[in-house]
């Protein structure tokens, strides 16, 4: 068994390095061979995909004796030039399951990217509201501070303590209600399967 990080650094090199450059040739080549290309396509769909599985299956897989140099396996066995298993796996795994399910997939994402989006200017909102009231506080504490130290009369004193200043609260909304709220309104926008993103 190799060590943790011997593997890791294999990985990143024949996993990653090494088909990166290999595409890259194939890119800059001046006739650019389209099955080649594909290929490389392809692979990089695998490995994509791969790893996006990868993250979620380490916490049920990861404990598995040889983890690691199997995921090294799998990734010379994709590329390698005598065996060249992403045709094999593209064509008899991943394409007939996303044919299948492409209009599914394309609408959940389409879905995820507005929810996303609607989040990032909610909580954009939600930050600059609360940065805002946070600044008008401090300014009103060293208004406060300056008027305390300043040499003012008695009287003055006086009537500071009659009417003291008082620091805004935070007006943030209610996050649960706006946060309800705004994935409702993303929900009502995907009910039609076909409808298209703008």
């Amino acid at each position: 068994m190799l060590g943790e990080f011997i593997t890791r650094c294999l990985i990143l090199l024949l996993g990653y390095a090494y088909p990166g450059f290999e595409c890259y040739k194939t890119v800059e080549r001046n006739k650019v061979d389209f099955e080649e290309l594909r290929f490389w396509c392809q692979y990089w769909i695998i490995v994509a995909l791969f790893t996006v599985v990868e993250k979620f299956a380490d916490v049920f897989i990861g404990w598995l004796p040889l983890y690691g140099e199997m995921k090294l396996a799998l990734f010379i066995y994709l590329w390698y030039p005598k065996t060249k298993g992403t045709g094999y796996v593209y064509d008899n795994v991943l394409r007939p399951y996303a044919s299948k399910h492409e209009n599914d997939i394309d609408t959940k994402f389409q879905e995820w990217r507005t929810r996303a989006w609607d989040l990032a200017i909610f909580y954009w909102q939600n930050c600059t509201e609360l940065g805002q009231s946070a600044t008008f506080q401090v300014l009103d504490f060293l208004t406060a501070q300056h008027t305390k130290f300043s040499g003012k009369t008695k009287n003055s004193k006086k009537k500071e303590k009659e009417s003291p200043i008082t620091l805004y609260p935070p007006s943030a909304p209610p996050l649960p209600e706006i946060r309800a709220s705004l994935f409702q309104n993303s929900e009502h926008n995907f009910k039609g399967k076909n409808k298209k993103w703008i």
